[in-house]
């Protein structure tokens, strides 16, 4: 097993949350940082049928863009899938090691 889940109610923007674990007797740290990147969705082009959203080519790169300039002492963990309409998403950052 790689990997526990561990639910974290209301991590909002700009918080750190910082989680201690115990693995055969060694302790080990990591820290964690939810961000929210703009994800603007062209109305027009959009539809609201929940099944049928994809996102845009304009969507994808700035959101690489996002990604590719973030900090890079923080490693991407996991991008969450936006809601219908939604105008940011929200991606998920873990503290690299030794940092």
């Amino acid at each position: 097993m790689k990997e526990i889940c561990i639910p974290i109610s209301n991590l909002g923007e700009d918080e750190i949350a910082d989680v201690t674990v115990t693995i055969g007797g060694k302790k080990m740290s990591y820290s964690f940082r939810v961000e929210s990147f703009p994800w603007s969705v062209d109305a027009e082009n959009a539809s609201m049928d929940e099944d049928s959203f994809h996102a845009t080519i304009d969507q994808i790169i700035q959101l690489r863009s996002s990604i590719a300039n973030y900090d890079s002492n923080w490693e991407l963990i996991q991008i969450f899938t936006p809601r219908p309409g939604a105008t940011h998403i929200q991606v998920l950052y873990r503290k690299r090691n030794g940092h």
